[in-house]
């Protein structure tokens, strides 16, 4: 069976879509196909005009590479409204192939899947950019091409069901998983820090500078707690730029927020790692990678509550409501300055029960499914 993904988000910065994309692919490649019923050829493609020549590089090794460089707004333009051009325009000949990121273009005879990672487009529309808004025409469109759709939590799979009345058979969860580097990840050294210019004391916030990740109603928190607690740690914020209103720092004390960018696998461990803990307070999520993670490197987590965090965290987790300033500061005051062994064992076993080989089977299941569907007979 020649089965195609969608690799696109694998070019560029490494956010949540092109982790889960790049962890599912690997997965994928590295399975024993007689022994698991995995496609025979995996095809990876890049819908997008720049970045493309770049896809061989991204990709595991044994995985074809096919594309064509064509606008993606282009192509979206075009699959908002018309069965045209086809999958395999771009791919050759695919018995199945695999939407990684919200939209599945038009199937033809081929048999399609497609990930909607989250409603956001529709549950927080203000806190979203035009591009994600789009997806209120193109998901629909998406999950009618789609013989099934996969989602990353039962949460979303219920709002999925719910908003377009969907048989609940044929919404599957594939749910995300913990690189092995997150569980063996240790912290910094006060060198390692200072030659990057952060602090030895501090929480951490991973993310998209974005409005939907609720940054803002963090760096409130933080600077009521600084003003009560002038020994508070401080705050650093990682992930790359985003859209929206610039965050309100002007009125924190100088020197107490800092703004890494983008961080590669490896840096980004050791940051989380070396913290006092993670703060999520998100306003709407889909899964919520970064928390899981770290507490697979054992540190404690704060984040909003929201039904996928519960499912996902359990009791692992300090939970707050969404937006409220007052809960978070306390919430962030309650984080120990000094570890705690035996709850990090605790947090490091739940996380441990995520895996990407278990994200794979539970996609391969799905594509078998798929096409069974497609192929009765």
């Amino acid at each position: 069976m020649r089965i195609g993904l969608d690799a696109t988000p694998l070019l560029g910065p490494r956010t949540g879509i092109g982790r889960y994309t790049a962890e599912l692919l690997r997965a994928l490649a590295a399975r024993d196909g007689a022994a698991h019923g995995l496609p025979d050829e995996l095809v990876a493609t890049a819908f997008t005009l720049r970045g493309a020549a770049d896809l061989q590089q991204v990709v595991p090794p044994g995985v074809e590479v096919r594309s064509r460089r064509v606008p993606a707004r282009l192509l979206r333009a075009l699959w908002s409204r018309v069965e045209l051009p086809r999958v395999t325009w771009t791919t050759g000949r695919l018995d199945l192939f695999h939407a990684t990121n919200f939209v599945l273009p038009p199937m033809g005879r081929t048999t399609g899947v497609v990930t909607v990672h989250d409603l956001s487009f529709l549950r927080v529309r203000e806190a979203v950019d035009a591009a994600s808004l789009a997806y209120r025409e193109l998901v629909p469109r998406s999950i009618r091409r789609a013989s099934l759709v996969l989602t990353p939590s039962d949460a979303v799979a219920e709002e999925v069901v719910d908003e377009y009345r969907l048989d609940p058979a044929r919404v599957i969860t594939t749910p995300l998983g913990v690189s092995p580097g997150w569980l063996t990840a240790g912290p910094p050294t006060a060198e390692w820090l200072a030659a990057r210019g952060l602090p030895t004391d501090y929480v951490v916030a991973v993310g998209t500078l974005e409005p939907r990740k609720g940054l803002q109603t963090l760096v409130d928190a933080f600077r009521r707690l600084v003003q009560e607690d002038p020994a508070a740690p401080d705050l650093v914020l990682v992930g790359p730029p985003g859209w929206g209103a610039e965050l309100e720092l002007d009125r924190l004390p100088a020197g107490r927020v800092h703004l890494t960018g983008f961080l590669g696998d490896d840096a980004l461990h050791q940051v989380v790692a070396g913290s006092r803990g993670l703060a999520f307070p998100s306003r709407y999520e889909g899964f919520g990678l970064p928390p899981l993670e770290a507490l697979a490197c054992g540190r404690p987590v704060v984040v909003s509550d929201l039904p996928v965090m519960r499912e996902v965290l359990a009791d692992h987790a300090a939970y707050v409501p969404v937006g409220e300033v007052e809960a978070l500061v306390e919430a962030l005051r309650a984080l120990p300055a000094e570890p705690d062994a035996e709850a990090a064992a605790r947090r490091r076993t739940h996380a441990a029960r995520y895996t990407w080989e278990a994200c794979a089977s539970r996609t391969t299941q799905a594509y078998q499914l798929a096409q069974r569907h497609a192929d009765p007979a």
